[in-house]
């Protein structure tokens, strides 16, 4: 069972990719294309041009998984490749919205709460 905590990101790798591609292939991706660190222990997700398939990278300490999900029907709601280079290769969500993604819901047609929220790696100011 993977469980993420709340420093994991989740990065999405836009518009389509191969999905014949294995550990290897995708490990590649990560470094070429997104221009990240596949072993980082974050979550990277790839989408295949009819967005009907995902699989998901991810190391956890001791090795890479490598996870699956094929629809028997509908799409997934994925970003395509509008941008140029890593930046716009790649879009970052978190925990929740990686569980709407996978239940069906159009991220683009919900909105977040506007609240504080402490990004990974921020420092927080100490009240003396």
């Amino acid at each position: 069972m993977l469980a993420f905590g709340a420093a994991t990101r989740v990065y999405l790798a836009v518009g389509a990719t191969d999905m014949r591609k294995g550990f290897d292939g995708l490990f590649g991706l990560v470094q070429q294309r997104l221009a990240l660190d596949p072993l980082s222990g974050h979550l990277f997700l790839f989408c295949n041009r009819p967005r009907t398939r995902l699989k998901a990278l991810y190391w956890d300490g001791s090795g890479l998984w490598v996870c699956a999900k094929r629809l028997e029907q509908g799409r997934f709601c994925w970003p395509s490749a509008d941008g140029e280079g890593a930046a716009g290769a790649r879009a970052s969500i978190n925990a929740e919205e990686l569980a709407l993604l996978l239940g069906g819901i159009d991220l683009s047609q919900t909105r977040r709460k506007a609240w504080w929220r402490r990004e990974p790696g921020q420092v927080s100011e100490q009240i003396a």
